[in-house]
């Protein structure tokens, strides 16, 4: 059973200290925002969904001790730590990375990933609805793994958008209504590894290009959207600042589109967000689940972006929050096959704000951990300003 969603919001005295403001601290950064005469609904995203061979491992061994799971792995207790969040907003949008294979494998790691299409099960029970396609591994096992990727997402219950495997498919914009709104989601990245799209099955899955973006959306209105949400895989890997192209194209997007909310992933590890235009960009949200084979510690941290559509003065308007995540990961054993004492024992997705606050228990050394993944995130996410803007967390960093 879900736990009851709670909101502990920051105050102007935590957020001086903290964030190192200078902004006043009313709600969403004012309240000279004009009072909401319409609809709402809120939308959680998150970044990259990619699963290594550890991890499959971890749902094997998982799939043991619960006695559920598909065919002998279950992905779900690694994802369990989100799914308070995720699922109590009325649209969850994930990033779907890779390329699923056969439920008994064989399964690829790097550079193309082939992985257990047992994840989607996992990803639908989190509770996201659908999810971006477009990435730079789409194309690792050409048109059939397009195919076979989004037979398992619709097998699992989760619309998509960004490959196709077809011209029909292709053309027909991904609008999905939530509490009445009709919000369509578009969804590009900027090159798949060397791979060429085939010149036979051009609509296959979509590059970055600014007109393209801009037709989609606008296809998109034509079908009836009212909000659409623009999912793009972008930027350098491993870098925490947005690069100049990234900022370039968000700026095109904000001035010349009417594009209501961009939500980026690539990097692998988190990225600012900022206002642009009166459009929030999410330039990366890092890893929603991933286990790198050399571990960052920049790469086990992530961000649910967390947005509040309301409409005010007739218009759309989009307040923004985030919940940082944190993902466990074993330590090596030692020659003896022993963990350390004290280490943890299995991969886990965590809400960090949660874990704390939850966290009886936790060891002086998980609990410093926690708060590093807090606090750094929380410094990338605001690095351009955003605090001005009203960005803060979802679920304060509890005293402790």
């Amino acid at each position: 059973m879900t736990r009851p969603f709670r909101r502990h919001f920051v105050t102007c005295a935590a957020s001086a200290l903290l964030l190192l403001a200078g902004t006043a601290c009313g709600a969403f950064g004012g309240d000279d925002k004009p009072a909401a005469d319409g609809p709402s609904f809120t939308v959680a995203a998150a970044g990259d969904i990619l699963i290594h061979p550890q991890l499959t491992e971890q749902a094997r061994k998982d799939a043991k001790a619960t006695g559920k799971g598909e065919q002998g792995l279950d992905f779900r207790p690694m994802l369990a730590g989100v799914k308070p969040v995720i699922s109590k907003a009325d649209l969850g949008i994930c990033h779907f990375e890779p390329v699923v294979g056969k439920p008994k494998g064989p399964f690829q790691s790097y550079p193309d990933f082939l992985v257990p299409p047992q994840i989607a099960t996992a990803i639908k029970d989190v509770g996201y609805d659908q999810c971006s396609t477009a990435s730079n591994h789409t194309l690792d096992h050409g048109p059939a793994g397009v195919t076979r990727t989004l037979n398992t997402l619709d097998k699992a219950g989760l619309r998509h958008t960004g490959s196709a495997r077809s011209a029909a498919e292709a053309n027909k914009p991904l609008i999905t209504e939530v509490k009445g709104v009709k919000v369509a989601q578009i969804a590009f990245a900027f090159g798949f590894n060397g791979r060429e799209i085939p010149k036979n099955k051009p609509w296959v899955v979509n590059q970055n290009d600014f007109d393209a973006i801009a037709a989609a959306e606008k296809k998109a209105r034509g079908a009836g959207a009212e909000v659409v949400i623009l999912s793009i895989h972008w930027g350098r890997e491993n870098q925490p600042n947005a690069s100049g192209p990234q900022l370039k194209l968000a700026r095109k997007i904000a001035k010349e589109t009417g594009i209501n909310l961009v939500i980026g992933h690539h990097a692998h590890v988190v990225q600012p967000m900022e206002r642009v235009e009166g459009t929030w960009i999410a330039y990366g949200l890092g890893n929603q689940i991933a286990r790198h084979d050399v571990p960052t510690g920049l790469t086990e941290e992530g961000a649910i972006g967390w947005f509040e559509f309301v409409k005010r003065g007739g218009k759309w308007d989009v307040d923004a929050k985030y919940v940082p995540t944190f993902t466990e990961i074993p330590p090596d054993p030692d020659e003896t096959g022993a963990l350390p004492k004290g280490a943890v024992k299995d991969h886990r997705l965590i809400d960090v704000a949660d874990a704390l606050r939850d966290g009886e228990g936790l060891s002086e050394e998980r609990r410093s951990r926690y708060r590093l993944a807090f606090e750094r995130t929380q410094g990338t996410l605001l690095n351009r300003g955003a605090s001005k803007d009203g960005l803060e967390p979802l679920e304060s960093l509890p005293n402790d």
